[in-house]
Formats: C-alpha cells, structure tokens, sequence
C-alpha cells in the first residue's frame, strides 16, 4: 500500500486509464462513473458492461440523463457534455453471467489489452432472489470477471464490491479479514460452491420436467410461479442451512470466495464491504438516491402515514454510509494497492462502515424524522395538515409476531368463518387481507435480523487507508470517506430524509 495520497494523486492516478465498471445502471455505479469523469475527464475511456442489446441506450437513459450527473453537465455545458460522455463512456452489451461476459471475441481481445481497472459492483441484491439467479450473477459472474482480468496485460487492479453482511448476524467485532473457501457460520458444515450449483441446477431441471409439456398458457404461467416459488425457497433454505439469514449475503459470501479461487496469483485484489448504503452526503448531489433501503420504508412509511408500527430497537445502532463516501473510499483504494504482488495473504478487504468509528442509534434517525416533519408539514389536496402520529415500535421478533396475530391473525380468521357462513361473500376481501398479512410475515422472517444486528464492523485496514490521506487543501477533502465527519442528525434531517422524500416518494 502506498505511504500516503492527496486528491491530486487520486486524481494523477485515472489519467490515461482504461475502467471496466459492472452494475453502472445502479446506485453505487452511477455515482463512481460520475465522479471519476467528473475529477479526470482524462480518462481514456470507461467501459460499461450493460445487459440488453442496445446498451448505449440504456446508459444514456439510466445513467448519464439522471439528475446525479447535473454538476458535470453544469460544468462543461450541454455540447461539451454530450461530446465527453460520448468520447469517454463506451457501453457494452454483455452480462457477468457468461462466461467472457458474453462479449464478441473481437471486443474481448481489444478490452484485454487496454484495460488498467476492473471494478465489479453488479450484484443482485434481492434477500429474496431465485437461488439460481443469485448464484448466476453473485457467484459465477465473479469468476467470469476473474478470468477475464487474467487475459488483461495491463491489468493494475481488480475491485470487488461485496457488502458488510457477509459476516452474517454475529455479536462483537467483526473483522477485516477474507472469507475462505468452504467456509461456513455454521459449526459442522462445509460450503462446497461446485456442489451448490449442481444442486440447484438440478432442483430447476426436476421442476420443469415434473411440469409437463402439454399444458395450456394458464397452466404454463402457473408453472413459472411455482417454480420462481421453489427457487427462491431453495435459495433461503440453503442460506440458512450454513447459518446465513438469506439468499443475498450468502450468495456474496460465496462470491468472495469465488474470487479467492479464480483470481489470478500476482493480481492486486481489493473487497470492498459496505454496509447499508445511504444517499449521497456531499457531492454531486446531497440526497440522491436510487432503489429503498430497509431505514427508507420506515421513512417513507412515517411520511405517508400508512405505517403505524415499526420492528426496531431505537437504542440498537445501525451501521449506514453514504453512497459518496463508499466510493471515495473505493477510488482510494484502487489507487493505494494498485500493481501491489500478492505476498499470499489474500485479497486486500476494507469494511466501509461506521458502527466502531461513529455508530448512530435507531432513535437519532426517528427523532430527526420527527422533526423534520413537524418543521416540514404534510399537506393533503385540500389545505389541511397532515398531523403526524408517534410510531409503536417492536423490540423483538416475537412481540411484533404476537402483535400482528391478535390484531390481524384473528380477524382474518373470524372473516374466514364468516366468508364460509356466507358462501363466499367476502372471499374477494379475505384473499386480499390474507395476502397483505402473509407479506407482511415473510418481510419479517427475511429482514427482521437486520433491524436486530447486534455486531459491530471492524474497520481497522479503512482506518490505515484514512491515514495515507494528506490533508493539505480544502480540495482533498473531496475524497472524504471518515464517518467521524458525519453529524447524523444534520445528515439524516437536511439531506437523507428530503432526499427519500424527493427520490424515492416522488
């Protein structure tokens, strides 16, 4: 790792570069394409790799016409703009699922001799997802990326975004440290990846032979939901079977081990971990934002009064970062280990978090909504204000479910009775109510962990790389990633709050 770096370095270091970049059409991407074109439009060129067959409209439409890209429109014009992005930004029609990403093979010998940067931030992130999906994109697309970076010559890094949560729900101080291959949570239990792969290929192919051929397009319909059903079934009953709460961080814990096993001996490789990512603190944008996080539906819950109850402990804290600040922290890292030889301790992994450094309670982010909008009033179409109600919060899992039995279980039940008295009266409402309740349950079974986290990230490697940062001028704090700067009542009241108010809500 480099001794120490300002801005001009950071900056110095992507002139002339060649960036492949996966997962650009999502949060984390749209705000790294904007801010290295934005600090050195020298680039040579950033490669997208877009799924669709017409990915420069894509890109055009998802990332470069977006509000996030303003500041930079702003400051070379409108003509100057278009002609920089056009210049700089080439997007590619393939998708990490495939092997060479299933691009042309002329593209691929091109893109192997140029590329200096390979940055992987596509990931479905769905807790939920089809297991065969999951492991498609959050595992193979891993290793379709590590054996692409080993035909690149001139290949200086490897970056890989994975998240926080890979740890699972442990207590205590989480480590900086890779995950080994086979590695599980739980005691007695190997994760073979290979095996994990042929079981769901074959748990797919059972499936769609036990469904016949013959049906009719009702039936066939039916069919894909069932099966969709299964897979996503799959995917969580292995996720906890090796002690992980979904599909989503147990398929990223094994893309980082896919990375330990393909990744090339000598290549510099750094895994990045964010915890939940929040809007943009400082630039381009304060408050943008894309996609709603789990602290966002309770904001946007409070802000439409349509949620009277919250499963939280306001004095548990939450680990978030904003979205600025994963990226300053990716671009300095990608700087400080570039060319770096692998003296065979892993893959380099920084927790970008803020639990140790500067943790923020439950209760501050109530508060600040609290607020926010009693300074800011809700106003219905006719004039009137909206009050504001005090949410009920659940401290634990089983009095919410207990909560939720008395006050909708056995209504539901009662109209059931009522629905069978009446022959089928009420059958439209009760299937309703009974679908509305049974979502509700499954959101708690699979995000409920994560409103009682109880460990604390470990950010020791982030802090070393905090301190290799000079602070000479006002300009290098424009690759500010130290949470111990961020006032969260400030953050959450003035910027993340208006910002899912004005993003997210619409």
């Amino acid at each position: 790792m480099v001794e120490s770096m300002d801005a001009a370095s950071i900056i110095g270091y992507f002139k002339g570069k060649s960036i492949l970049i996966t997962g650009s059409t999502g949060f984390l991407g749209k705000i790294l394409v904007e801010k290295i074109l934005r600090v050195q439009p020298d680039v040579h060129k950033i490669y997208l790799v877009v799924r669709g067959i017409d990915a420069k409209q894509r890109v055009q439409q998802e990332v470069i016409d977006t509000e996030l890209f303003g500041l930079l429109r702003e400051k070379h014009g409108s003509k100057g703009f278009q002609q920089l992005m056009e210049e700089k930004v080439v997007a590619l029609a393939g998708d990490i699922i495939y092997e060479n990403l299933g691009l042309e093979t002329p593209v691929l010998e091109a893109l192997a001799k140029e590329i200096d940067v390979i940055v992987n931030i596509a990931a479905t992130t769905n807790f939920y997802e089809r297991y065969d999906v999951s492991l498609d994109v959050n595992v193979m697309g891993v290793k379709h990326l590590c054996q692409l970076a080993k035909q690149c010559s001139k290949l200086k890094m490897l970056m890989h975004v994975s998240t926080a949560f890979v740890s699972g729900f442990r207590e205590g101080l989480i480590l900086e440290k890779p995950i080994k291959p086979g590695e599980s949570l739980k005691e007695g239990t190997y994760l073979d990846i290979d095996a994990e792969l042929r079981l769901a290929k074959e748990v797919k192919k059972e499936l769609t032979m036990s469904s016949g051929d013959d049906e009719a397009e009702r039936k066939a319909t039916e069919r894909d939901s069932e099966e969709r059903k299964a897979m996503k079934e799959l995917g969580l009953r292995r996720a906890r079977h090796f002690g992980w709460s979904n599909t989503y961080v147990f398929t990223k814990a094994m893309g980082e081990m896919a990375l330990e096993l393909h990744r090339g001996a000598d290549m510099a490789v750094v895994i990045m971990r964010p915890s939940i990512i929040t809007s943009v603190m400082s630039d381009p944008v304060p408050g943008w934002m894309q996609g709603t996080r789990t602290i966002d539906t309770f904001i946007i819950g409070y802000a439409k009064q349509t949620l009277s109850s919250f499963l939280a402990d306001l004095g548990m804290v939450m680990d978030v970062i904003p979205g600025d600040m994963v990226v300053n922290a990716v671009l300095a890292a990608a700087v400080a280990h570039s060319e770096e030889k692998d003296a065979g301790g892993g893959a380099a992994v920084y927790q970008v978090t803020s639990s140790l450094r500067n943790p923020v309670t439950y209760g501050v982010l109530y508060r600040s909504g609290c607020r926010y909008f009693i300074d800011h009033p809700r106003v219905r179409d006719d004039g009137q204000v909206i009050p504001n109600r005090h949410m009920r919060f659940f401290t634990t899992i089983p009095r919410f479910r207990l909560y939720m039995t008395l006050t909708f279980k056995l209504p539901l039940e009662i109209l059931h009775l009522v629905n069978i008295l009446l022959c089928g009266l009420f059958s439209k409402l009760y299937n309703d109510y009974s679908r509305k309740y049974k979502l509700v349950m499954h959101l708690v079974d699979v995000y409920g962990p994560f409103a009682f986290f109880k460990g604390c990230f470990d950010d020791t490697n982030l802090e070393r790389l905090r301190s290799t940062m000079v602070m000479q001028s006002p300009e290098d704090d424009m690759f500010n990633f130290d949470p111990k700067t961020i006032d969260w009542d400030d953050y959450f009241y003035r910027i993340h709050i208006p910002g899912v108010l004005k993003y997210l809500c619409k």
